[in-house]
């Protein structure tokens, strides 16, 4: 693990807890980028960030089009306050990991609503940007 970002500061434990918008960057089959708004949950413990999505939707297709280990990245700013959390994403379907990250989801956004389709994507952290140092970095 690597962390390029500025010494912790007490208020900042909560940035990755607060409800904002943040962005996800997966790579289409070409190789382009895709940026989307998505609503993100991280789990400093485990070191793993979550994004909840429909099975079709272009950024589970772009990380299962890219296999294992494919690298991705999601993004939050507030003002001059920003991090980028990157790693190896993963796609998975199964009704546990599903209900952890709606769960986790709920807990910083609102209560999802219901999708059969509903998979997660879980990104393994590996690298830390940012002026905000999130919780166990």
């Amino acid at each position: 693990m690597t962390s390029d970002v500025s010494p912790p500061e007490a208020e900042d434990d909560r940035f990755w807890q607060e409800r904002r918008i943040c962005f996800l960057t997966t790579h289409r089959p070409d190789g382009s980028p895709h940026l989307v708004p998505v609503g993100v949950t991280f789990d400093p413990e485990a070191g793993v960030a979550r994004v909840i999505s429909s099975a079709g939707s272009r950024k589970v297709r772009n990380v299962r089009a890219a296999g294992p280990g494919t690298t991705v990245a999601v993004s939050q700013v507030e003002g001059r306050r920003w991090c980028t959390l990157e790693g190896t994403a993963l796609v998975k379907d199964d009704p546990e990991s599903v209900a952890e990250a709606e769960r986790r989801y709920a807990e910083r956004y609102r209560q999802p609503r219901p999708n059969p389709e509903r998979v997660v994507i879980e990104i393994t952290v590996t690298r830390v940007m940012g002026t905000v140092r999130p919780p166990g970095w």
